[in-house]
This record gives structure tokens, C-alpha cells and sequence, in this order.
């Protein structure tokens, strides 16, 4: 899978890419750590994101139901967005990130360093809600307390950063899902990757290529996601008190 064509700024682009992939993973396994160290953190921690998965199914339910648009909205609400837990699939990609630095297409590199400072970003804002809620994750969150406290953990600048990557890993995904014989390659390499250990690495690129190939292109849907999240930030960061877009959600096909 090595591309035939690299050249010297190529080869520079790669090593900057795995060096940057390498800190987020970093960053993202010892927030995960810090967050898993208490009982009672990691109860909360897993009450807030419960709660912030049922508010994403909520707004983007249009496209969890069209059947053009389920797989990569289930992907996005699981994989990269959701309250799964992706230590596993980092650990793997530490391990092999050597090898991997030269074996995937830059592209494919590029992706997996948007989706591990996304997993690291998201780590920060779900242990400074933690800190802001505390006690109130013990019981059924309201929408106005979360408002709340993700008013009072500011940064609207990190915010909008954890959108732009949502949207730059749809990016890349959707320019790989329609690089021919790529997602064959992808599959032919499910075997080898279970040998290897690799096994949560190898279902995360599978479902990825998977959802954004069959949707075939993914310019509506970025931008319904995208424009969503934005939307729902700027509203909550003017004093929403609700986790709801009042504008009505276009049918999907």
C-alpha cells in the first residue's frame, strides 16, 4: 500500500503526520487514564457521554434513519463523535505506527491523525464537564445543566476545532472511499490484521471506507453534520438553554 509516487517533502509530510499522530494518541490514553483512576469519575464520565450520545442521535436523527446516510451517521456517532471507548484502536495504532508511517496511503495517515486529535480533543471537554457537573451526572442531567457547564468550560476556539476535525476526517474518508481497489486492499488485509492484533484498528478503517463508499458521495451529509454541530455551539455559547435546533430537519432519502 506504499504510494509508488512519494517524493523527499512527501516522505517529510508523513514522519511530521505519524509525529503528530503519535502526541494526540499520547494525550487521549493518559486523559483516559486520569478519567478511569476514580470509581466515581469514570461513572460520571460514562453518564456524560450517554447523555451527549442520545443528544446526537436526537439532532441528527434524519440521517440515522435515511438509508443513504445510516452507516456513515452510525460511524460518526460511534467511531469518532459517540461515547465509545477507543483505547483498544489506539493502543493498536501505537504499537504499529512505525510500520504504518510507510505502509498507508498519506491520506489514510492524515485521517487517523484528524480522528486521534478529535478522540484527544473530546477527552479534554468530556474531564472539564465532568469537573463542572460533578454531582448532577449522579442522576438524570437536564439539558439546562449541561448548557450550563458547557458555557462555564468556555473555549468556543476548541470547539470549533472539534468540528472543523469532524468534518476533515468525513473529508478524507470520502476522498479514500472512491480510490479504486482501495477498499478491496482494505478488506484483502482483515486476516493479517487479526493475526497481527490489530483487530480494532483494521473494523474502525473496514466501517469507515464501508459507510462513506456506499453513501458515494458525502458532500450533503458533511454539511448537514457540520452545520448542525456549529449551529447548536453558537446557540449554547449566546445562553441556549436547550440541546435542540429549532429550525425543522430536512427528509432525507
Amino acid at each position: 500500500m506504499v504510494e509508488p509516487t512519494d517524493t523527499t517533502d512527501n516522505v517529510d509530510e508523513r514522519q511530521a503526520c505519524a509525529h503528530e499522530l503519535a502526541h494526540w494518541l499520547m494525550q487521549a490514553r493518559h486523559l483516559r487514564i486520569e478519567a478511569s483512576a476514580q470509581p466515581q469519575r469514570a461513572a460520571r464520565r460514562q453518564a456524560l457521554r450517554a447523555f451527549q450520545a442520545a443528544r446526537l442521535a436526537r439532532t441528527h436523527a434524519d440521517l440515522l434513519d435515511s438509508e443513504r446516510y445510516r452507516a456513515a451517521a452510525e460511524f460518526f456517532l460511534s467511531d469518532l463523535y459517540g461515547p465509545k471507548d477507543l483505547g483498544a484502536r489506539d493502543a493498536e495504532i501505537e504499537r504499529v505506527l512505525p510500520r504504518m508511517t510507510n505502509a498507508l496511503p498519506l491520506a489514510g495517515l492524515r485521517a487517523l491523525q484528524a480522528a486521534a486529535e478529535l478522540d484527544a480533543l473530546s477527552e479534554q471537554f468530556d474531564a472539564a464537564m465532568v469537573d463542572a457537573l460533578g454531582a448532577r451526572l449522579d442522576g438524570v442531567l437536564a439539558d439546562a445543566d449541561y448548557a450550563a457547564a458547557y458555557r462555564q468550560t468556555g473555549n468556543p476556539a476548541g470547539r470549533q476545532r472539534q468540528i472543523d476535525l469532524i468534518d476533515s476526517v468525513g473529508q478524507t474518508l470520502d476522498s479514500l472511499a472512491r480510490k479504486p481497489g482501495l477498499a478491496t486492499l482494505i478488506k484483502m488485509m482483515r486476516k493479517p490484521a487479526q493475526l497481527a492484533g490489530l483487530g480494532e484498528l483494521q473494523s474502525f478503517l473496514e466501517r469507515g471506507f464501508s459507510a462513506f463508499r456506499s453513501m458515494r458521495r458525502a458532500d450533503e451529509f458533511l454539511a448537514l453534520v457540520v452545520g448542525r454541530e456549529r449551529e447548536l455551539a453558537r446557540q449554547l455559547f449566546d445562553g441556549a438553554r436547550e440541546l435542540a435546533l429549532p429550525a425543522a430537519q430536512p427528509a432525507l432519502a
